[in-house]
């Protein structure tokens, strides 16, 4: 066959060679919702998978009452009652007073306060750091005369 044709070229009989094209998604992968069942791709809009029929996950319902629902159970544990059972509760657990457990929380916020100085205030010279070292001081001492207030408050035990 090739004394046919005698220009022609002795791979006429492959197949062409097709390079493999890999194009880019036009979505990032991690936008692209997928059922958490079957692993397929939901399609736009739909509340279920085509595939399988699982519903999808409600972890992007916001909806107004959703929203009104999840601000009301947070609001419940602000309400006074929960606040004095959960104050009774400390208070019975450390035996302490009510100015006692007041002192004492005041104290721990001084601590919180010292520690949080370090992670504000960017110090650049000598005299920065020592100013911020006087706030701590400052802060600690504040925390030292709260846990004294809250030891002298305590009830004596029965």
């Amino acid at each position: 066959m090739a004394d046919v044709i005698p220009n022609t070229p002795q791979e006429f009989w492959r197949p062409p060679v097709v390079e493999a094209v890999t194009l880019a998604p036009s979505v990032p992968p991690a936008l692209i919702e997928v059922c958490d069942h079957c692993k397929t791709e939901y399609i736009a809009g739909s509340r279920f998978c085509h595939l399988c029929g699982h519903s999808r996950t409600t972890e992007t319902d916001f909806s107004l009452g959703s929203l009104l629902q999840q601000a009301h159970a947070l609001l419940h544990h602000l309400e006074f009652q929960n606040i004095e059972r959960v104050s009774l509760e400390v208070r019975r657990q450390l035996g302490l007073s009510v100015g006692s457990l007041v002192a004492f929380l005041v104290g721990v916020f001084c601590v919180l306060a010292a520690i949080a100085l370090g992670m504000v205030f960017a110090v650049q010279t000598t005299l920065d750091w020592q100013a911020l070292q006087l706030w701590r001081i400052e802060w600690l001492l504040g925390a030292l005369v709260c846990f004294a207030a809250a030891i002298l408050l305590k009830r004596p035990a029965r």
